[in-house]
Order: structure tokens, then sequence, then C-alpha cells
């Protein structure tokens, strides 16, 4: 969507990032027919634009309830599971004779279920705080996976295991030292596969996807790995069962065809008939169960009327072992060289990491960026645009201003912290840009710099207590004097609106009123008297 005039200087509008949620299906195999809430500090309504109300008492639903939406904090007890306590948004919805649980939770709080889940054996703190950064950048980069049944993740193992309703301070604690921080590979969140054991020597990445460009994730010797052997039997009629869908026949023989290089196996032959490993492994696993083949790292023998696997390891193999993680952080390893073990090549950070910058310059501007290319376009666009700013106001900075031009629109979000709808912010003298081939599509690349320098400019010569609606209402009026109207506004309204708009809509409502005021002032008192008022930080 094209934003011109106005609308495009609302691009530039500082704005908190939003706490980021997800949400999660409870119960995604196996939903309740009934279940029962009792608040705790809750409100519910029956519709997401319903006004809520307080829940004072316990409510029972099943599937013949009408949808109903819980925020807050509220305990859920019903058949065939364990009572536990959750905070966010529950959305319950009786569908098909049963209740389809969705939850809408900060990230934060995922991370710390997912680690209850996963990881709620482990001895060492370090390593905790290691499957924290995993697991949280995990779920940033598979992002949703059930999207197109409405919901981000499902609570088993399918995605990540999540256990609510468990307050371990542990696990609370490697949560919040690492509050925020993931794993980066080349300016993108990692794909942070993590496995149960991996038997003394991890498996590529190209195991679980062929598709997959991830160079960290590739088969090495662990020795921090205490190997877990296992030994297991299935007879051929239990075998046959499970492969049904593959083999109609009786299964008499069983064979490895082909090998990984870490040695697990690839592709089986039953009945001369190939199968890959991982479907073996999950028929086995969904008929008899995830005990017998622990991995795909064994040997097989043929025993008459049935088959002997004996291996080692538990999982796929991809990714961080947890048992050579807690053995690392046992040993007094960090969780940074926990996961530099696991990830050889990722950088660990909140903002986007790893990215090859290219340092270019001209005679007034730096330009940074991953393509040499942008500054043969930004450079003279952006000179001109530091001039303008310059000969608008009679300031000039003192120092020497760049640009940072990030490749993608997901990279700028998760460096800057600005929602997608922001083209550009300012933070000193450096102006971070979105990818010069959205603006210029947008028509917005040239007034997006004249806006960010004018910004740039008054914000170095503006005072400390220069209020908001000034400095920011004076860059859109020079960015378009003819486009802004001026108007008697009330600027203490304007001024909190400023500070607390979330929205683009509220974000465009108060920089125009912004700009309204202070053309009403230049009317009124001059352009040198509101340069002088922002200089000395006073309302004119």
């Amino acid at each position: 969507m094209k934003r011109l005039g106005l609308a495009v200087l609302i691009l530039l509008a500082l704005s908190a990032s939003a706490e980021r949620t997800v949400t999660v299906r409870l119960f995604w195999l196996h939903p309740p027919e009934k279940i029962r809430i009792e608040p705790q500090q809750a409100t519910v309504r029956s519709c997401s634009t319903c006004a809520g109300k307080a829940l004072p008492s316990a409510i029972n639903l099943d599937a013949y309830s009408q949808v109903t939406i819980v925020s807050g904090r509220a305990r859920i007890a019903g058949e065939g599971f364990q009572p536990f306590t959750f905070s966010g948004e529950l959305t319950i919805e009786p569908r098909d004779g049963a209740l389809l649980l969705t939850l809408k939770m900060p990230l934060e709080d995922y991370v710390a279920a997912v680690l209850n889940g996963e990881s709620s054996g482990f001895r060492s703190d370090e390593a905790l705080k290691a499957m924290a950064v995993a697991a949280r950048t995990y779920a940033v980069d598979f992002g949703a996976r059930h999207k197109l049944e409405g919901f981000d993740f499902c609570d088993t193992t399918h995605c990540q295991d999540v256990r609510l309703g468990i307050d371990s301070p542990r696990v609370r604690a490697a949560v919040v030292a690492t509050e925020g921080e993931l794993l980066w590979y080349e300016g993108r969140p990692a794909a942070t596969y993590y496995h149960r054991n991996c038997g003394g020597e991890t498996e590529a990445a190209a195991a679980l996807d062929p598709q997959l460009r991830a160079p960290y994730l590739r088969r090495h010797q662990d020795a921090y790995c205490p190997r877990d052997e296992w030994h297991s039997e299935i007879t051929k009629a239990d075998l046959a069962a499970a492969l049904k869908q593959y083999v109609r026949a009786p299964v008499a023989t069983v064979e490895v065809k082909s090998r990984t290089e870490s040695g697990r196996v690839e592709t089986l032959l039953i009945n001369q008939r190939p199968v890959t490993a991982t479907d073996f492994r999950f028929a086995i696993g969904r008929s008899i169960g995830w005990d017998k083949l622990r991995s795909d790292l064994y040997e097989i023998q043929d025993r008459g009327d049935r088959f002997s696997f004996r291996g080692r390891g538990q999982g796929h193999g991809v990714g961080l072992c947890q048992s050579g993680a807690d053995a690392m952080g046992m040993q007094g390893k960090t969780y940074r060289d926990i996961l530099a073990f696991y990830y050889p090549g990722t950088s660990l950070g909140i903002n986007a990491q790893g990215l090859r910058w290219q340092k270019l310059s001209g005679e007034q501007i730096d330009v940074l960026t991953t393509q040499a290319k942008d500054a043969q376009v930004l450079l003279p666009i952006a000179e001109r645009a530091l001039s303008n700013a310059n000969d608008k106001t009679g300031w000039a900075l003192s120092g020497h201003p760049q640009i940072k031009v990030f490749p993608t629109i997901d990279i700028y979000r998760d460096a800057t912290g600005e929602p997608g709808w922001v083209a550009a912010s300012t933070r000193g003298l450096t102006i971070r840009l979105q990818p010069l081939r959205i603006l210029q599509e947008q028509g917005a690349l040239e007034s997006t710099l004249r806006h960010e320098f004018l910004h740039m400019v008054i914000e170095s010569h503006a005072h400390v207590n220069t209020p908001l609606w000034l400095s920011e209402g004076l860059v859109i009026y020079l960015s378009y004097p003819e486009r802004v109207r001026a108007a008697n506004v009330d600027v203490t309204a304007v001024e909190k609106r400023l500070r607390t708009a979330r929205t683009e809509a509220e974000m465009r409502t108060a920089y125009r009123d912004a700009g309204a005021a202070v053309a009403d002032v230049l009317v009124k008192k001059g352009l040198a008297h509101v340069l002088d008022a922002i200089s000395h930080g006073v309302t004119p």
C-alpha cells in the first residue's frame, strides 16, 4: 500500500514495541469435553470485540456452551488431566463434541512452559539458560506452525512440549536471565533444533530438512554426551500391525538400506520395500510405544518371530543435545559456551546479529548496508535531504550521520523493535531504514529521508525539556508545509497521545495534530520563535 503525503510522515513515528505473544492450542491431541474455570483474577466475554466483565465465580463449560474468552489468571480443571493455573487469554470454542482451547500468552511465559516440559530434569542452571534461548528462538523462527488451524503452536513435541501450571523458580530464573535473547545466523533467527541425547555424535540438518540452509547444524562428535544405550524387541506381528500402511503382507525382513554420515539409519527395506527411518520410527511410536525406537542410531537382528534393536541416543540428533548440554553446564561451561558448541557460527543477541555489513562513505554521510548497490542509490538522495534540513532550520549537525539499511522487513523489525509499518527511525546520528526496494515501491524513499534528516537535525539542537509535540510537529510541518493545516489543538492531549500511541491509526492522528499545532504557532509567532523554543525547551 502506498503511503504518500502525511501518511508517509507517520511512518517515522517512534513507538514502543509490543510484547511478543504466541497462541497455543491446549490438549491438541485429546481435547476435553467438559472443563471448569475457577477465576483468580479474570474477566469473561463471548466474543473478541465484546465488553468483558469480571468473573466472580467458577463456570462449567461443555460442548454445548457458547464461545467463551477468559482473560487474566484462572484455574482450569477437567477429566483426564491435572488441574492447572493459566495466565493470558483463553478462548474456549465448542466444536464436534469437544472443547477447543487456545491460549494467547506472552512469549516468555511460553518459554518457561516449554522448559517445564522439555528440560525439567536438568541439573545445570546454565544448561537451562541455553535451553531457554533455544526454545525461544525455535518459537520465533518457526512462527505459526499451525496457522491454517488458527493458532501458532500445539502443546506437544510436534512443536514443543508445553507444561502449564508448574512454578519452578529455577526455570523462571533461566527465562528471566536470558529474556528476549535469540540465536541469529546472517540476521535471521536460527533453526534451533534440539533433542534428548545424541549418542555421542550429532546429526546434520539435512536429516530433518534437505532444503534447510543451516551450516551451524552440522554433524560433529560430542564428548560431553553420556551415551544413552538402549535395547528393545518387537514381534513381527506387532511390526506388521504398526506398518500396515507401508506393508500389507506379514513382515518377513527388515534391513538397513542406507545410513547418514553420522551412522543413523536413513532408509530401511521392509520386505524389500523402501521406508524412511523417520516414517518407520513414527509408525512404531504411534502404534507400539515411543520407547521402542528412541532414535535412528541402531542395529537390527532377526530373531525368528521378532526383531531386536540395539541403539544409542534419543531423538533425531540435530542441534543441541540436552544430555550433553547438561553435562557441559555441570562442568562449568556457561550457556553461551553451550550454545556456541551446538550451534557454531550463530550469534547471541536480542536484536538481529550475524549480518555482513559494509560501510560506504559519501561526502557528508556513511551508509551501512549488506548490499553495496544500496549506497549508489542512497547517497545522492541523502545528501540532498541533509542539505534541505540544514537550510530549513538554519542548523547544522556537529557529527557525521549514517544510514543503516536492513535487508528485510523482518530483520528491521527484530533489530529496531519497530512495527513493520514504521518505514524508518532515527537514534542519535543513525537513521535505521527498511529495505530500499520496499520504500521505492511505495514512492516513499526521498520523503522518508527528508523527514528523518529533519528529525535528526532538530533533535540534535533540541533541549532535553522540549515537548514531543513541538519537535515532532515541526518535523511534520517542514516536511510538507503545504499539506499541514494550522489548528488550535490541545497540546497536552497531543503530548500524551504521542507517548502512548500503539497502532498506526493512533500514531497517524497524533502526528497530524502535532503538525497542526505547530503550524498554528508558526502563523502567529514565526519559525524563529519556534526554533528558539525548541532549543531552550519551552512551550511557545
